[in-house]
Order: structure tokens, then C-alpha cells, then sequence
């Protein structure tokens, strides 16, 4: 049976803290997010290796029934189940055979924690809980874009519970923000216990409150004499005016374009102003650059 290297897998030392690790899980998700790699069928393959690597390094008590193992393997050994009491299992629900070996049951019988899979829609973080009058309760994260956070939606996501693979449906109102939990009645999935989801949004823009920041690019020559510019909203494209002799980081506001959030409030929105130099410039324009270099 191949060994299976879970630290080198996250790409973190095996003195790494339990933030470290997280950290590095959560980089290595979003490389192999379905959505980022055209569905490819090596993406997936590699992103359930992270998930299960992270599955046992999250886990303190797996991780010390891991690390009995490590110092005499490496990746790509063969690894001899029986000289250590175990019987061979052949790997279910998405785990590998190693994995379903050394934890039985996919690892979670009786566990306090579970893991998050993943969708071709959704990567999401760690899942962690605790019972609470014989109720389970599951902990994730999830996350969307700014743009799903605005007009709301829901998705289809997988969670590895028991060594198998439980399809459940998040849904989040419209102008939800981070931070944010949404309560999944597990009973509707076959799952014992609810399971909540903390939202999470990511986007190229800063989001501060129901204000929405925005860069917005400029060339020396526009900033100087003023331009227009077409720019994006969550309510679609607009025409914004740029005046002249602008400087960079000062900001333009846009008053009713930023987020609205679930008691319908609106933010603003403002475009930071980012004063930018061509790469690549023809004759003529070098040539004018040139003199205005030598005054």
C-alpha cells in the first residue's frame, strides 16, 4: 500500500502549528478549486488529497496516530499495514486506501470533527463541532463572491462525513455579508445534527461595511487632463467621469452604488484612483516622454 506524505502534501513541516496548517489548506484549496481549473479531472484528484491530508493534520488525535507512522516512511513506500496490527481496507466514500486503513470508517466514527469536501461550485474550510444534547452540531466555511453575496443564491456542496461523501444545499439571502452563519438542518441530508455555515466573500474589491472600493487604472495623460471611464457595478456598467489633474489614491464617489445589504440599506461605492504607466509605448509617445524627461 502507498504511504501517503500528508505534510508534504500541505507543504508544511511537521512542527507546523494547527494556523499554519490551516493556512496552507486553505492556499492549496483554492489553487484546485473546480471553477478555477475547468473542471479537470487532475485538479479534483489533487484537491482530495489536500482535503484528506488536512482531515488528519486538523486533527489532533488522528495526527498523533499519523505521526507513529511517518518516521519510517516517506511518499511512495510501500507501507505494510499488518506489521502494525491493522487490516488492509480498500478506501470508500473518496479516501484513499491508506487513509480508511489506519482511521476505519473513513476516520469519523465517533470523531468529534469532520471535514469539508468539495463541489465543482465550492471550496470551502475546516468543519468542526461538538454535541450538544445528544445534537451534533457541524461548523464550515464557505466561500462566494461579492457578487453571489449581493443577488444571493445557493449551491450543492459535498461534505466527507463517515467516510462518505453527503451532498447537502446551502442557501444564503441576498445581500448576505461576511461573516455571516446560515443554519443547514442536517435531518433534510441524513445527517445527525445541523450543520452552520460562517460565509466568507472574496472579491478583487474592498468591501468595507456596505461601502464597495474599487481601483480604477489611469494614464499619466488621462489623469492630467481627465477622461472618461466605464466601470462595473453590482448593477451593472456605468459612466463615471475622471477629473482632471487627478492624483493617485484619491477617491471618487458614487453615492447608491455600493451593497445592499438584507434590510435593503446601500452602500456607496468609490474608485480609487491608481495612476499607471504603459508597458509598451509606440515612437511617437516614447518620444514625448523623452522631452518632457529633459524639461
Amino acid at each position: 500500500m502507498k504511504y501517503r506524505d500528508y505534510y508534504e502534501i500541505l507543504g508544511v513541516s511537521k512542527s507546523a502549528t494547527p494556523q499554519e496548517i490551516k493556512k496552507a489548506y486553505r492556499k492549496l484549496a483554492k489553487k484546485y478549486h473546480p471553477d478555477l481549473n475547468g473542471g479537470s479531472e487532475e485538479a479534483a484528484e489533487k484537491l482530495k488529497e489536500v482535503n484528506e491530508a488536512y482531515d488528519v493534520l486538523s486533527d489532533e488525535s488522528k495526527k498523533q496516530k499519523y505521526d507513529q507512522f511517518g518516521s519510517a516512511y516517506h511518499d511512495g513506500m510501500n507501507f505494510d499495514p499488518s506489521q502494525y496490527g491493522y487490516t488492509y481496507t480498500s478506501g470508500t466514500g473518496g479516501f484513499s486506501d491508506f487513509f480508511e486503513t489506519l482511521f476505519g470508517n473513513g476516520g469519523f466514527s465517533g470523531a468529534k470533527n469532520f471535514r469539508g469536501g468539495f463541489s465543482s461550485s465550492d471550496i470551502f474550510g475546516g468543519f468542526g463541532g461538538s454535541s450538544r444534547k445528544q445534537r451534533n452540531r457541524y461548523d464550515l466555511e464557505q466561500f462566494i463572491s461579492l457578487e453571489d453575496a449581493y443577488k444571493g443564491g445557493n449551491r450543492e456542496v459535498y461534505v466527507s462525513l463517515q467516510g462518505q461523501n453527503r451532498k447537502i444545499e446551502i442557501k444564503w439571502p441576498a445581500g448576505i455579508t461576511g461573516g455571516k452563519k446560515i443554519k443547514v438542518k442536517g435531518d433534510r441530508f441524513g445527517i445527525d445534527g445541523d450543520i452552520y455555515v460562517k460565509i466568507n466573500i472574496e472579491s478583487k474589491d474592498e468591501l468595507e461595511g456596505i461601502d464597495i472600493i474599487k481601483d480604477v487604472e489611469v494614464y499619466p495623460w488621462e489623469a492630467y487632463f481627465g477622461t472618461k471611464k466605464t466601470i462595473e457595478t453590482l448593477e451593472g456598467k456605468i459612466k463615471v467621469n475622471i477629473p482632471k489633474n487627478i492624483q493617485t489614491d484619491k477617491k471618487i464617489k458614487i453615492a447608491k452604488k455600493g451593497f445592499k445589504d438584507m434590510k435593503s440599506n446601500i452602500g456607496d461605492l468609490y474608485l480609487r484612483i491608481k495612476i499607471v504607466n504603459p508597458i509598451n509605448l509606440d515612437k511617437e509617445k516614447e518620444e514625448i516622454y523623452r522631452q518632457l524627461m529633459e524639461g
